[in-house]
């Protein structure tokens, strides 16, 4: 392959012109394709290290939002979670045209995946013979307290929603210029206690290359978000359901509600773990995404 065949392959151009950055890795031969779908202010490297483990064996797609690590910003109006559906879907066309699919998603990509379905529910049911939702929800973050006392928790919201509309005017093509400040914010709101301190600065590094606006957009969507009826696309097809007891974001009863909905998913809950599930309990989210493929 030539080094502009692996550039034609690193990106993937949307219906409406959205340049996403891909990471295609595994035989390209396999039989099951495993597709990674990335959290809100993360990119692909968020699943480094399930993706080097199970790459060995089945072909491991993964790319970075539109508005995210290398893609180009969200264009105005597209920072929801309707379009990422869309693009995924776009996605899986070009790139998984045959074979079989596991679809993992954390965060808002588990949230993309029931947009998908919703969306698209003949891709999942004739394609998909796995799914993961890891650390995400169905709905009611409109209600989100990140564990604190109703009212500082209304404080921090009001607090949000003040700087958000401030970054939404901002036109530098990052979020940070200085990942390292975000740490001790970053390392309280996306991780349970005792971190590693590489995890909190990889996780920096991360929400440094969002698109400013993009990233208020999706909050936007984040808050209207409400699938829990597109997760009976799921009901047949072998599921495992995993959160964190520790997360803030979208606490572990986000995902009992999800398994509720699919009475033969395997629900795991990981007591003192975070949000941030594939650097907190690499080895557990591995074997258990493996376990679909």
């Amino acid at each position: 392959m030539t080094p502009w065949d692996v550039a034609a392959r690193s990106r993937f151009v949307t219906s409406d012109g959205t340049a996403l950055h891909v990471v295609d890795e595994g035989p390209a031969d396999a039989a099951t394709t495993l597709v990674l779908v990335h959290a809100w202010t993360l990119d692909h490297t968020s699943w480094d290290r399930v993706a080097s483990s199970l790459s060995r064996t089945v072909r491991v797609l993964r790319f970075d939002h539109r508005g995210h690590g290398g893609s180009a910003p969200a264009p105005v109006g597209t920072a929801t979670i309707d379009q990422l559906a869309d693009d995924l879907a776009e996605l899986i066309v070009d790139r998984v045209p045959t074979g079989r699919i596991v679809l993992a998603g954390h965060s808002i990509g588990g949230m993309t995946m029931m947009a998908l379905a919703e969306r698209n529910p003949d891709l999942i049911a004739s394609r998909v013979t796995g799914a993961a939702f890891v650390a995400t929800s169905s709905g009611g973050l409109d209600a989100l307290t990140l564990g604190l006392p109703g009212p500082l928790a209304r404080a921090v919201m009001r607090g949000e929603r003040v700087v958000n509309a401030r970054l939404a005017k901002l036109e530098h093509r990052s979020l940070l210029a200085k990942p390292r400040l975000a740490e001790p914010g970053l390392r309280w709101l996306l991780f349970g206690p005792r971190p590693r301190r590489a995890d909190v600065a990889a996780a920096a590094e991360q929400v440094a290359r969002v698109h400013p606006a993009s990233m208020v957009g999706f909050r936007t969507s984040l808050r209207d978000h409400s699938r829990a009826a597109a997760l009976s696309v799921f009901r047949d097809i072998p599921t495992v359901v995993l959160a964190g007891g520790a997360d803030r974001l979208t606490p572990a009863g986000h995902s009992r509600r999800i398994a509720a909905e699919l009475p033969c998913a395997e629900l795991v809950i990981y007591p003192g773990a975070g949000h941030m599930l594939p650097f907190e309990r690499g080895l557990e989210v591995t074997a258990r995404i493996g376990g679909l493929t």
